[in-house]
């Protein structure tokens, strides 16, 4: 048994040697076909290097090497002759080109290349004639056209790339094949007629690349003059084949990227009457011009699926909903209302409630209606009495409901309801505790305390909330703990803060005269006080409110210029600029005061959205 068990183990064991000695000469041998690869890759990086700092003729020599053991890659060739040619080694590269002609007549971009050494010589009619036989030569092939091409191109040669493409679709029997490459080569000619008619003769034969051409025109067509050549390039096309849609489709594109919403909803309709789209497009249109605040515009589209499309479309009752807000943002961002027209509102706010009822699905419809009544109507009884029934909807979605809830509480505290205000909030603090509801719900609570004099406690509320993640939230907290500790340290008594607190809360009751009479008093009682800027400032933001934008406009500039290191200097510069963007549509004197706060102010809570508006008010496309 030892014998046979000591044989069995002796012929395991040679085999295991063998087994190993194969192994080592399969790495071997592995190892051995890898070198060539290994160096192959180290004398390109190394090749790369030296073409990179300009030493050529070091880099001539690893890629003549690497053209040869890479059997013959065009990459390296290229190179080493672009290299031979910065040394201006002119016969070496003749003789290179001719051995590589014999070698592969069919090769038509050596004359390309060729006719580059003549000109680098100033041979200029030897150049022409080289690049003349290239396309003269050139096969009815599409990879090889368009390698030939690009070799022009490469070269800066514009002209003879697009004679190429030109020659090329004739040769192919398709003149829009080379359509997207030719917009490419006018457009670097800056030709921007050439480049349009290209863009568009793309997508005559191949549709499919229509949202590829609106990608290169959104960022090649820059200039109203620009979309003017498009847009006159695009009718004449409609006009010669209507049948055409994704023409009509670009035009509506086009009056979209110019804002021109009106004429944008001319074509929306003729496409979705085309491809019975049932209102899909003119739905998305609307939106869109609603986020842009074009209002009228909104309102036309949806109410086109209303009127026109009806409940055979599933955006009816959406355009229906969106439609009443737009009336109502309309009037209210405009800040040029009457009481009249808000009572047209009004009155469809109820008419569509009336037709949908009062449910948890048209709960967001009551709540709007609600701050019409409040804010706008002044019939703070009604909003109270809306906001009562619509948090008590069977079912009503909870984020609905808080929102409701804290909309209301502001309300109550109009009315000088204080504990019932409070309440809502503290309701919706615990409800929604980790939430941005509850953050606000918080703010709000703190700042309730702010106008009852309990600064103290308001601080410490307001110093948890500067790390929400609402950057409103968190700003405003800032606003408000710093504006408290400035003035409060600054004092043995906080009299005259608590008078400025009064006015506030009086503000925001819509009691101005009352506002003004306490703020007066604070200057009377308390001349030279720390709190001159911001009286001020309380006395703008009445007049802002109450659309006297000129007295509004004058205090900030006060502000500005009396107290510039103040707290509310940055306030005030963004408070004007709002004033100019939205209402009195100077986007100069907007953009000159965004750029002010993000360039003096640049520690400023407001630099980021100064920088961000000043950017969209320049044409950058920043939302």
């Amino acid at each position: 048994m030892e014998i046979a068990f000591s044989a069995k183990a002796k012929a395991c064991f040679i085999m295991y040697q063998i087994s190993n000695i194969i192994m080592r000469i399969f790495l071997l041998f592995a190892m051995l076909a890898l070198m060539p690869s290994l160096t192959s890759a180290q004398d390109s990086k190394l090749a790369q290097q030296y073409y990179q700092d300009g030493e050529f003729e070091k880099a001539a020599v690893l890629y003549e090497k690497l053209y040869v053991q890479n059997n013959k890659n065009d990459f390296y060739f290229d190179r080493y002759i672009e290299c031979m040619l910065a040394s201006e080694r002119f016969d070496e590269v003749e003789s290179a080109l001719k051995k590589e002609l014999k070698d592969d007549p069919n090769n038509i971009r050596l004359y390309v290349t060729y006719g580059n050494l003549y000109e680098r010589q100033f041979q200029e009619d030897k150049a022409k004639e080289q690049y003349e036989k290239a396309i003269k030569k050139m096969p009815a092939d599409q990879y090889q056209i368009t390698r030939l091409a690009g070799a022009f191109s490469n070269l800066t040669k514009y002209d003879l790339a697009i004679q190429t493409y030109e020659a090329g679709g004739q040769m192919l029997k398709d003149n829009e094949v080379f359509s997207f490459n030719l917009a490419e080569l006018y457009r670097r000619k800056g030709d921007v007629p050439k480049m349009l008619e290209n863009y568009l003769n793309s997508i005559a034969s191949y549709p499919e690349r229509l949202n590829n051409v609106k990608s290169q025109l959104q960022r090649n067509v820059t200039t109203p003059d620009d979309y003017a050549e498009l847009q006159a390039q695009l009718y004449d096309r409609i006009q010669k084949t209507p049948d055409a849609y994704h023409y009509t489709e670009l035009l509506q594109w086009v009056f979209i990227q110019t804002k021109d919403y009106k004429n944008a909803l001319r074509q929306a309709k003729a496409l979705d009457r085309r491809l019975n789209e049932n209102g899909a497009r003119i739905f998305q249109l609307a939106t869109t011009a609603f986020n842009d605040r074009d209002y009228d515009a909104a309102v036309a589209a949806y109410d086109f699926i209303v009127a026109d499309l009806g409940f055979a479309s599933p955006f009816y009752m959406d355009s229906k909903r969106e439609s009443l807000r737009s009336r109502r943002l309309k009037l209210v961002e405009g800040f040029s209302y009457t009481e009249p027209e808000l009572r047209v509102v009004e009155k469809a706010y109820e008419d569509f409630l009336a037709e949908s009822g009062r449910s948890k699905v048209t709960a967001s419809i009551v709540a709007e209606l609600a701050d019409l009544e409040a804010f706008y109507l002044n019939d703070l009884d009604k909003a109270i009495a809306l906001l009562n029934e619509m948090i008590a909807y069977p079912g009503i979605d909870a984020r609905v409901q808080a929102q409701g809830k804290l909309s209301l509480g502001d309300f109550y505290l109009m009315k000088d309801e204080i504990w019932e205000s409070t309440l809502l909030y503290s309701q919706v603090d615990k409800d929604f505790n980790e939430d941005l509801l509850g953050h606000e719900a918080r703010f709000r609570n703190a700042k309730l305390s702010y106008y009852n004099g309990d600064f103290q406690w308001a601080q410490a509320q307001f110093d948890v909330l500067k790390s929400s993640t609402s950057k409103l939230i968190a700003n405003d907290a800032l606003d408000l703990s710093v504006f408290i500790m400035d003035n409060l340290g600054l004092d043995t008594t906080d009299t005259a803060l608590r008078l400025y607190a009064n006015a506030d809360l009086l503000t925001f009751q819509n009691r101005f005269g009352e506002a003004f009479v306490k703020l007066d008093s604070i200057l009377s009682l308390f001349p030279k006080h720390s709190l001159e800027d911001d009286v001020l400032y309380a006395r703008a933001k009445v007049h802002a409110k109450q659309r006297n934008l000129d007295q509004a406009i004058a205090l900030y500039q006060q502000i500005v210029e009396k107290y510039p290191e103040e707290i509310r200097a940055d306030n005030a510069l963004f408070e004007m600029a709002e004033i100019y963007e939205q209402q009195l549509t100077d986007t100069a004197k907007a953009m000159e005061l965004y750029e002010k706060i993000f360039l003096d102010y640049s520690s400023s809570t407001f630099s980021i959205e100064a920088r961000k508006r000043y950017r969209r008010l320049r044409g950058d496309g920043v939302n």
